[in-house]
């Protein structure tokens, strides 16, 4: 009976430690897990593009000589920046200024012969209504008349000409620019090209404010930029490599077809360029923004989880319990991203979601920090299927 009567107290002894284990651990089963909160809200988001793009001139031309003459004179250094009509390069023009001399002479002459002519016809004339003469001798005064007149036009026409070839013997930019490598000097023989062979290029002079940006981007906004290149809303900007700062510009071209091996259209944007922050040649980031999602929920981007089937969002409810809600990306940028699942207002977890299962009770650890990030919008982004 003794030992009966101690085999019981034992027992009950070990069920009450049992029970108060299990109590231990029922109550730290029900503690709340600490996180960071934020709120999902509603709001136009600019989908953006990022890609890389090439600074282009707007126009760069060679300049060559379009006669055989010697450099007489050099205006302008190398890397000088011209305006449109300044003058570059003097050829000798010895010759055709005496060609011009001697043309417009010419004229001269042409004109007093034409006005003696003239005073003569009208002797003539007199002379003819009077009978003193016959009808050939006032035909032969006229005829006089009209081939000196000829004559002064023709005259006239080899003046002009001479004109344009003394033209040909000053180099002078076709517009604003910069000027490149000048290839000869005071003394050089310059002569012009002939067939497909031109001929030595004296320099260059590459337009460069306002420039170019050229960039591709994906087919599928093809229709989005068409859209918004018709209302003249779509906002381009680029970013120089040496982290200078973003550029404002806008679309002026889109390629007429599509390449099919890439499947990207070319475009191009124009920019001012005052300070010269872009140079021909040089590789630049372009952010693109051809259209928006209207009254899109967007929530921070570290709030959306990524599990074995499909991406989802923990969501806390009144009861400051959590319930695992499935959504889908339809716009990622730095800081955020654009969900489909939840409604506007919904509070998501932000950070300690390692910690949670369906059905966690959570506490506040913070006042919703990543709202900032939520609401930043900035740097590239990726439009995800929706």
């Amino acid at each position: 009976m003794l030992a009966v009567a101690a085999i019981a107290v034992l027992a009950l002894a070990g069920w009450k430690v049992v029970a108060m284990r299990g109590q231990d651990k029922g109550s730290r089963g029900v503690q709340a897990v600490a996180v960071v909160t934020a709120r999902a809200e509603s709001r136009d988001v600019p989908v953006r593009i990022r890609t890389n793009g090439t600074v282009t001139a707007l126009q760069s031309v060679d300049m060559r000589a379009q006669v055989t003459s010697t450099v007489r004179q050099i205006h302008i250094r190398e890397g000088q920046d011209v305006a449109a009509g300044q003058l570059l390069i003097s050829l000798d023009s010895r010759a055709d200024e005496a060609n011009i001399r001697k043309a417009e002479a010419q004229v001269e002459k042409d004109k007093a012969d034409l006005s003696n002519a003239r005073r003569n016809l009208e002797r003539n004339t007199d002379l003819f209504r009077q009978k003193f003469i016959a009808q050939a001798a006032l035909d032969t005064a006229q005829n006089s008349v009209d081939t000196l007149a000829a004559q002064l036009g023709v005259d006239n026409a080899a003046l002009e000409s001479a004109r344009v070839a003394r033209a040909y013997d000053e180099i002078r930019a076709p517009f604003g620019g910069r000027t490149g490598t000048i290839g000869v000097r005071e003394g050089s023989l310059v002569q012009p090209g002939s067939g497909a062979s031109p001929g030595a290029i004296l320099l260059t002079v590459t337009q460069i404010d306002p420039i170019s940006v050229s960039f591709t981007i994906p087919e599928r906004e093809l229709p989005a930029l068409q859209s918004a290149l018709r209302t003249g809303s779509v906002s381009v900007s680029v970013a120089p490599q040496d982290g200078s700062g973003k550029l404002a510009g806008k679309v002026t071209f889109v390629d007429n077809a599509v390449d099919a091996t890439t499947g990207t259209i070319r475009v191009k944007a124009e920019f001012t360029n005052q300070g010269g922050r872009l140079w021909p040649g040089q590789y630049v980031n372009v952010d693109l923004a051809p259209r928006k999602l209207a009254n899109a929920t967007v929530v921070p981007a570290q709030a959306v989880q990524t599990g074995p089937d499909n991406r989802f969002v923990y969501v806390v409810g009144e009861d400051s319990k959590v319930a695992s809600k499935p959504v889908t990306l339809a716009y990622v940028e730095e800081g955020f991203a654009v969900v489909d699942g939840i409604a506007p207002g919904a509070r998501v977890v932000v950070e300690g979601a390692q910690n949670l299962r369906p059905g966690s009770a959570v506490s506040e650890a913070g006042h919703e920090p990543a709202k900032a990030d939520a609401q930043k919008g900035e740097g590239g982004g990726k439009a995800r299927p929706s």
